[in-house]
């Protein structure tokens, strides 16, 4: 019989991006999307945020992600690939909480972009006021 794999579930958020996110143990391969991960995020910047919550915790070498990310935009996506990694690390291990906790990983980060009103041509701005 097959021999079974834990996996541990995690889902991630940041603007409209949604990443679900399964770690399993292995050697720190990362997939998204079925690509690598470096030619997925092609920025240092996008990289270092999405292993933030691995490097943190020192499970970076432990770990295999394949991750599915939708939505948004590279840094929505990059932002909601960690948030699901930190939690699924979570699910991992419960002793991770106080140091993921700490760097504010397990926090949804709740800004959004806002809804364009009528009258107005954006969010804030407004049409040019005539006074005659």
């Amino acid at each position: 019989m097959a021999e079974a794999k834990t996996e541990f579930l995690g889902t991630g958020r940041r603007k409209t991006a949604v990443a679900r996110v399964r770690l399993s143990s292995g050697t720190g391969k990362i997939t998204v999307n079925g690509r690598a991960f470096e030619t997925y995020f092609p920025t240092d910047s996008l990289r270092i945020v999405v292993m933030q919550p691995l490097a943190l915790t020192s499970t970076s070498d432990k770990f295999d992600a394949r991750v599915n990310v939708s939505g948004g935009g590279p840094n929505g996506q990059a932002g909601a690939v960690r948030h699901g990694i930190a939690r699924a690390l979570l699910h991992a291990d419960a002793n991770l909480r106080p140091a993921l906790k700490a760097d504010g990983l397990l926090t949804r980060d709740p800004r959004m972009k806002e809804r364009k009103k009528y009258g107005q041509p954006g969010a804030r701005k407004r049409f040019q006021y005539s006074k005659r």
